[in-house]
């Protein structure tokens, strides 16, 4: 195998690793504050796309013709949409299930989860086609060697690593990233201390959501097509990436999903011969990596949270 037919692989790879890391870490940040998996996080990326292609058609019959500005519009659309999206399932689904069994919220959001993948199949006009996305990034490159380095590539790479860096910095270093923490790590001690701890909810489903709305740009602008169920393998393979590199543990969840990806493109190298099993095989040693570490590679304590 040539130097250039890796290469590709690698970057294919990566691009595949940054959709999965944006998904893991929103099941992160709701895990983190609400000791609960929210199963409909795969539909919400679906719903980030189909909203930024409707924003799209709406301003280019509108007239606008500016790739650049439509990007934007695109994306800001996507965001914003999503993030009152999280913000309602956080309100009046989430909340009122959240001293229920673990099983009833495992339940409301899987069914809330097809409820917005129906709703996106039956009232986006043909939703229940496939749908070209717009090629709104330059897909020129550089030459390197025989292997082409797309620009738009590097754009979507960079532009996730900045978002999950920014993500990262307002954990970490704002205060409402310090009531997001305090929230994970002792919810009763966080609300004695003034926190209010429905806002914080809400934004942190709001964030996470966002990030599922940029991957499901992202995942439009590099495959040039869009489909209201994209969500599902995108949300099972971004809770496996969360599973796998320590539910509750951001870093963990970044690692999972670049590592999720990694191992899908060994497998469509490995086995050239059924590269359509590359899924089964990324799979298949997810288990038993779970199998040898349950807790995940990057084991997560309640201090440690988010």
């Amino acid at each position: 195998m040539s130097l250039s037919v890796i290469a590709q692989y690698v970057m294919n790879g990566a691009m595949l690793g940054m959709m999965y890391a944006l998904v893991a870490v929103g099941f992160t940040l709701f895990f983190g504050v609400l000791d609960i998996i929210q199963f409909s996080h795969g539909d919400v990326v679906a719903a980030g796309a189909f909203s930024g292609l409707a924003a799209w058609t709406l301003l280019t019959a509108a007239g606008m013709t500016s790739p650049g500005l439509l990007l934007i519009a695109v994306i800001a659309t996507a965001a914003i949409v999503t993030a009152l999206l999280g913000a309602v399932v956080a309100r009046f689904i989430v909340l009122p299930v959240k001293t229920a069994p673990q099983l009833n919220v495992l339940l409301v959001t899987l069914m809330g989860g097809t409820v917005l993948r129906e709703c996106i199949r039956l009232f986006y006009p043909g939703g229940s086609q496939p749908k070209l996305f717009p090629a709104l990034l330059p897909t020129s490159g550089w030459n390197i060697g025989a292997f082409h380095l797309r620009f738009d590539n590097v754009i979507l790479l960079v532009a996730g690593g900045l978002l999950i860096a920014g993500t990262h910095l307002l954990i970490g270093r704002t205060r409402l990233g310090l009531a997001i923490r305090a929230v994970a790590q002792d919810e009763e001690t966080a609300r004695t201390m003034g926190i209010d701890f429905r806002r914080v909810v809400l934004v942190t489903f709001a964030l996470g959501s966002v990030l599922a709305a940029f991957a499901g740009v992202m995942d439009g602008l590099y495959y040039n097509e869009v489909f209201f169920g994209m969500g599902l393998l995108l949300g099972v393979i971004g809770f496996a990436a969360a599973i796998l590199g320590g539910l509750g543990n951001m870093y963990g969840a970044i690692v999972g999903g670049f590592l999720f990806a990694a191992l899908q493109t060994v497998g469509a190298v490995a086995l050239p011969f059924a590269s359509a099993y590359k899924d089964v095989f990324a799979f298949g040693v997810v288990i038993l990596l779970m199998a040898i570490r349950p807790t995940g590679l990057i084991g997560e304590s309640a201090s440690e949270r988010v």
